[in-house]
């Protein structure tokens, strides 16, 4: 079996049991994805690329830890916002985001674990194809999804006012804040768990 082979039956076992479904509207495919509950005390906000190794490596190294210690239970919420660097990078963003919300968070995983095949391919948009008629999003659906201009200026926006307001000009960056709001710390790169921990920590009412 090649590598290509590979990626897509490990992709196949992610996306098991998925038929396809509509592509959302740019309105939806646009609000916050959110991890854990509501009204978790400590929100962390991610920007990050999909195409970015550094990211890769938070979602793969650090973020199964939090997500066991603090997300599941209750304690910790993280917002991923799409900070895109590159054109594939976009296409993949715009593509999970078209998928079915419950499912976003399949697409991102399976986008990271597999990064090196999708961002290296001699045609990346194929690659994501794949993925997604894997993950129940049709060729005419992914087609259509990267050809919506509206979304693609919303992830934009999304990027400029990481930018403005959070100065956010690498990936992946970390906002991390208290239930009133109130900024705690920005954490830049993929920083080990211990350094999270410690900022959450220091959120906790």
């Amino acid at each position: 079996m090649n590598r290509y082979a590979y990626m897509l039956a490990i992709v196949a076992m992610f996306f098991s049991a998925c038929s396809e479904a509509e592509p959302l509207g740019t309105k939806e495919a646009l609000q916050d994805r959110v991890l854990g509950k509501a009204d978790a005390p400590v929100t962390i906000i991610e920007y990050s690329s999909l195409g970015c190794p550094h990211c890769a490596k938070f979602h793969t190294e650090t973020l199964p830890d939090l997500k066991k210690n603090y997300i599941d239970t209750g304690r910790v919420k993280l917002i991923y916002r799409d900070f895109p660097i590159g054109n594939a990078a976009y296409a993949a963003a715009m593509m999970a985001r078209c998928a079915n919300p419950q499912r976003y968070f399949q697409f991102v995983d399976v986008l990271f674990t597999n990064q090196d095949t999708w961002t290296r391919s001699q045609d990346p948009a194929k690659a994501l194809a794949r993925i997604g008629k894997l993950g129940g999003m049709s060729q005419s659906d992914f087609d259509k999804c990267l050809k919506n201009e509206e979304l693609f200026k919303g992830l934009r926006k999304v990027q400029l006012d990481a930018t403005e307001k959070h100065d956010v000009n690498a990936t992946p960056s970390f906002i991390i804040r208290r239930a009133d709001n109130s900024l705690v710390e920005k954490i830049s790169g993929a920083q080990p768990y211990e350094t999270f921990e410690k900022a959450i920590k220091k959120a906790m009412p």
